[in-house]
């Protein structure tokens, strides 16, 4: 049998600085690319971009979210597509990531008829034409077949309903073509493009632990 554990204790885990670090000398960072790595992080710029240290608040509800906002720096030509937490000021270990202005995560299928016509399904999924979104798979499940994690796919107009939509690898390019079936979720994002030296808010970071 499989334990289910009780959110006090989730919450417990989540507050301990033992149970993965999350709460030691946490520092947000801003990234280009999935996952968040050295490579794809902020860099010069003036003001030069730095990480920022910030608290978490006590958790609840299985979850723990940022204090307060952090405003980062970001140099001319920077992409920001994700928001991560180290537990350094520079280098350091990798604790969490989420992408940038991210809304909750959808479930989403592909089915036969929706191999045929690259249709992935989800109800009233509210995606619009041009949208940025990431897919994630579900534990017992696997993507649809020609979906990745970790990639930033873009809505198109093209077959787009209440219930379903299809992506492209580019903006307003042709749909990905799906081969199998499967299972997964769907989240979407907004990057933020900044074509000169600006600066970009963090407004939330939240971890947390499923139910």
């Amino acid at each position: 049998m499989t334990a289910v554990l009780p959110d006090a204790t989730v919450n417990a885990l989540l507050d301990s600085a033992v149970a993965g670090g999350l709460k030691t000398t946490p520092f947000l960072s801003a990234h280009s690319a999935f996952p968040p790595s050295g490579g794809n992080e902020a860099t010069g710029g003036s003001p030069a971009y730095a990480r920022k240290s910030f608290t978490f608040s006590a958790p609840a509800a299985r979850a723990m979210s940022m204090s307060a906002a952090q405003t980062f720096d970001i140099p001319a030509g920077f992409t920001v597509r994700c928001i991560a937490e180290y537990d350094a000021s520079t280098s350091g270990t990798l604790k969490a990531w989420a992408p940038a202005g991210a809304s909750a995560r959808r479930a989403i299928s592909v089915d036969s008829a929706g191999v045929t016509a690259n249709d992935i399904f989800s109800p009233a999924h509210g995606l619009a034409a041009g949208n940025s979104v990431l897919f994630w798979a579900t534990i017992g499940a696997s993507l649809p077949t020609g979906l990745s994690e970790d990639t930033e796919y873009f809505v198109i107009a093209t077959g787009l309903t209440t219930d379903a939509f299809r992506v492209s690898t580019t903006l307003g390019g042709s749909a990905v073509d799906i081969t199998a079936i499967g299972d997964g979720e769907v989240q979407k994002f907004t990057p933020e493009v900044f074509a000169g030296q600006g600066t970009y808010q963090a407004t939330a970071f939240t971890v947390s632990l499923p139910s």
